[in-house]
């Protein structure tokens, strides 16, 4: 491997390492200040992934997790900043278990029409924010964060029971999708099942890589994201590519919800998981926008969540999986700050030293040819 190629692993790999290790001290410190063991609740979590149940509710969790951040990630390539992949999965989830509740086709039928109905819902949402940018200059954060809002009152008005709404108790449900429309898991025996949309997570993880790093759409969303008028002077419609990847991102964020929704609740309802597009930020944030890192930024996230309930049964608080969360995102922007601007530096030393190097050269060749002269 090549001097070069050899520091820009080092730099992708600095970044995240720096975070987590400070991530894991500052919240060492909180529990010491709390008058708590700061060893102990990581122990205990570390123990808890050693259950296959629990590796199983990490999976499934993570899998969400993923094609969250993976939504995210489409936009930040594009130096797009899509905050509303939460609405936007969370309205596509609902859409879907309408659909899955109302229409009843054959398997073979049905899935493909709740995936791409999901996918469409998503996509849909975050074109709007998309077209404002585009034609009024509005920012897709305030967008897509107002937009969030908007989801939110538009699910709560299909809820109303002479809408879509199907009251179970106290619950607000869409009522029971039709058995055509479940995807079944892969059973773990007593450790339970893994949600069957796992696949279709890993396949977009690969899909991401391939058009991202093997294709001209991919190139031009990338060099659209690193300089958009560099972009446009080859050729790239800037405006073109932005709602390309709006649309993309909310089509994506759309499928973050399904796995659960067709490989267990089948109906969406006020139990169902809420605040997946936010944690997407900080995943795609940690994953550093690549879908391997991602996926193990995803597995953390969703160790964090699922082990840290056992710390209520030994005196902690399960919060300081919240907490360790938080730090996270927070160590994230400050060490990859850290970690450019040390790379820029030893960049710009290496630069500086093949210039004076140079110099030297053409130097001895002056002189190599003067006392040829002479």
């Amino acid at each position: 491997m090549k001097k070069f190629d050899k520091e820009r692993v080092l730099l992708a790999v600095a970044g995240p390492v720096i975070a987590l290790a400070v991530a894991f001290v500052l919240s060492a410190i909180v529990l010491i200040a709390s008058g708590k063991n700061p060893v102990e609740p990581f122990a205990l979590m570390f123990e808890q992934a050693g259950f296959s149940d629990i590796q199983v509710l990490i999976i499934n969790q993570a899998s969400m997790y993923y094609i969250a951040a993976l939504a995210v990630a489409i936009g930040f390539r594009m130096n797009l900043f899509n905050i509303g992949v939460d609405g936007q999965y969370q309205l596509a989830a609902m859409m879907a278990a309408i659909v899955g509740a109302h229409a009843n086709l054959p398997a073979g039928l049905q899935v493909p029409l709740l995936l791409l109905t999901a996918v469409l819902t998503g996509a849909f949402w975050s074109g709007i924010a998309g077209v404002l940018k585009i034609t009024r200059g509005v920012s897709e954060v305030v967008a897509t964060i107002m937009l969030n809002s908007i989801a939110t009152a538009v699910i709560g008005y299909l809820w109303l029971p002479d809408v879509f709404g199907v009251k179970i108790g106290n619950n607000n449900t869409t009522g029971e999708m039709h058995e055509s429309g479940w995807i079944p898991g892969i059973d773990m025996g007593a450790a339970g099942e893994i949600y069957g949309l796992v696949i279709l997570a890993v396949l977009l993880g690969i899909g991401y890589w391939l058009v991202l790093n093997r294709t001209r759409f991919g190139f031009d969303l990338r060099a659209s994201g690193a300089s958009e008028s560099a972009a446009a002077a080859s050729g790239v419609d800037p405006k073109r590519m932005v709602l390309t990847a709006m649309l993309i991102s909310g089509g994506l964020a759309g499928l973050a919800g399904l796995p659960i929704l067709l490989g267990d609740t089948h109906t969406y309802s006020l139990n169902f998981p809420t605040g997946i597009g936010f944690l997407g930020i900080g995943i795609a944030l940690l994953g550093r926008n690549s879908p391997v890192g991602i996926a193990f930024a995803a597995l953390l996230w969703a160790w964090l969540d699922k082990a840290s309930p056992e710390l209520d049964f030994h005196g902690y608080d399960k919060e300081i999986a919240v907490i360790m969360q938080g730090l996270i995102v927070l160590s994230v922007v400050v060490s990859y700050e850290a970690v450019r601007e040390w790379g820029l530096r030893r960049q710009q030393r290496r630069v500086g030293a093949e210039l004076a190097a140079g110099h030297v050269l053409g130097a001895t060749d002056n002189s190599k040819k003067e006392v040829a002269g002479r």
